[in-house]
């Protein structure tokens, strides 16, 4: 899923993004491109990642199993 958000002003050390609806989103400056400036239109693509979240629950039950049966 893709989202275009354009930044609106800089705030202090974070970014005030604005989406296609006009929604705000407030995002940290040191995490978009070093050139970004006002105006700047921000492509954002937002996937799940089921191998990582997996991996976290499989861990998870290990952990688990080896806490209870001790």
């Amino acid at each position: 899923m893709k989202y275009t958000l354009i930044i609106d002003r800089f705030e202090n050390n974070q970014a005030v993004l604005k989406t296609e609806d006009n929604a705000t989103i407030i995002w940290p400056k040191n995490k978009l491109p070093h050139n970004a400036k006002e105006g700047a239109v921000l492509i954002f693509d937002i996937n799940i990642n089921t191998e990582i979240e997996n991996n976290k629950k499989e861990l998870a039950i290990n952990i688990l199993n080896e806490i209870l049966h001790c």
